[in-house]
């Protein structure tokens, strides 16, 4: 072990404790990170960070494990600090984190943007949310057409997942849909990378943020939009932060980390699905954002759903898969898919429990607010295999697919697939147009 150093364990999901530990720690002689933990996401742990991404000082790697040994690393290598650097959590959980940490001893450790956030020397548009499946990727696409039909070259940065090899995933960039199998993507990396490849756009992620800023710059577009993970703040310094909001979950915008931290720090907030949520939820997360943001441009959206064949759906009974991120750890019970099997008069939904397989069925156990649409989880090729398994299980006529791929690309089942899109749709003034015309202004790119 380093001499005189701050022990640390670093508390992640295989994203934001990689980027906090190469910004941060790296090549930081007053720390020794001696371990990760990993949480959220399956088949992360019981790896390493290797020894070509963790630097001279670590020439071994680092381990990570499981989180819930936590208190027996703190102990085992008597560790002063435990960052913890994952999102998605409550105001509640964190401090339940929080106290075991003190409990055991150490320091309780969270790092700001002072600490992690990249500078650009292109500016940046960010997007990011109060909660996982508020609606980002919408946001991001509008913003990306917008800037087009400006004539600026845009690039897009998503938020990490690198769930595979990590020395292969240091700097990703996706260009074809080709890329997504070079790179053995998930069914999570696919859902944010292959919109955003099928409209014409380039999208960087990875592990080294710091390197993939210099890739990008030597692309020399005109402006970054980064896509943020989960309800994360961003890697990258933004000179425009837009905010996202779900008035289905009113009330999180106080009570989400760092969710409510993002609405602090947003220029402009987006209120999505008022569509389909209750006008005095709106009103709610308005009057919410309005105190925590006082400055900040609040626009209303939504977000309607439309498939190319409606009659798969009219009058069939159905199954629903929905974005995995967005009904497990965001804790949505139904997304678009369920939302489009409705306004499509499905005669019936259903219950897709009774049949799931596996990983798909200890998901149900895991998130017991999960009844009526199955997650679309694949982190592995076993789950994979787990998710094609449960739906062929299914006694339907069509699947409704809420997630944004193609899944007959992923797996292979016995009845038709009804794929759900969803655009953002501006319902009040300022617009998101209007903004960025503002913005492009303000740094003399209009």
């Amino acid at each position: 072990m380093m001499k005189n150093k701050k022990r640390v364990i670093i508390m992640g999901a295989a994203g934001r404790d990689f980027h906090n530990f190469n910004v941060f720690f790296r090549n930081n002689d007053e720390y020794e990170v001696v371990a990760f933990t990993a949480a959220q996401i399956p088949f992360i742990e019981n790896r390493k960070y290797p020894a070509e991404l963790a630097g001279p000082k670590y020439p071994n790697g680092i381990p990570i494990f499981p989180e819930d040994k936590l208190p027996e690393l703190i102990k085992k290598y008597n560790v002063d600090q435990v960052v913890l650097a994952y999102s998605d959590l409550t105001h509640e959980d964190v401090m339940h984190k929080a106290s075991l940490v003190l409990a055991c001893g150490a320091d309780f450790v969270l790092l700001g943007p002072k600490s992690t956030m990249i500078k650009s020397k292109i500016p940046v548009i960010a997007v990011c949310a109060v909660r996982t499946g508020a609606g980002k990727s919408t946001v991001t696409r509008r913003v990306c057409d917008i800037l087009r039909n400006r004539g600026l070259k845009v690039v897009v940065v998503r938020h990490p997942m690198p769930y595979g090899d990590l020395v292969k995933q240091k700097c990703q960039r996706f260009e074809t849909l080709e890329d997504l199998d070079r790179y053995n993507c998930t069914i999570e990396e696919r859902e944010e990378f292959e919109p955003l490849i099928e409209r014409g756009l380039v999208v960087y992620a990875g592990v080294d943020y710091e390197e993939i800023l210099k890739s990008i710059e030597r692309e020399k577009p005109d402006v970054i939009v980064w896509d943020g993970g989960n309800n994360d703040f961003p890697f990258f310094k933004p000179d425009l932060m837009i905010v996202v909001a779900d008035p289905h979950r009113p009330g999180q915008e106080l009570s989400s980390y760092p969710g409510e931290s993002n609405v602090r720090m947003a220029d402009v907030v987006i209120i999505n699905k008022v569509d389909s949520a209750r006008p005095e939820d709106v009103e709610t997360v308005k009057r919410n954002v309005k105190t925590l943001a006082p400055d900040a441009a609040i626009i209303e959206a939504a977000s309607p759903v439309f498939v190319d064949d409606p009659d798969l759906i009219k009058g069939k009974r159905v199954a629903v898969v929905e974005d995995g991120p967005t009904v497990t750890h965001g804790h949505l019970g139904y997304a678009a898919g369920y939302v489009a099997a409705k306004k499509y008069n499905a005669a019936e939904i259903v219950d897709p429990r009774p049949y799931a397989v596996r990983t798909i069925k200890e998901a149900y156990e895991k998130y017991p607010h999960l009844r009526e649409v199955v997650p679309s989880l694949g982190y592995s090729p076993e789950q994979i295999k787990d998710l094609e398994e449960t739906l062929n299980n299914i006694p339907c006529d069509t699947i409704v697919a809420g997630t944004p791929i193609d899944l007959k690309r992923i797996i292979k089942v016995d009845k038709p697939i009804v794929r759900v899109k969803y655009e953002l749709k501006e319902v009040s003034k300022p617009s998101l147009e209007d903004v960025i015309e503002r913005f492009l202004e303000r740094i003399g790119m209009s």
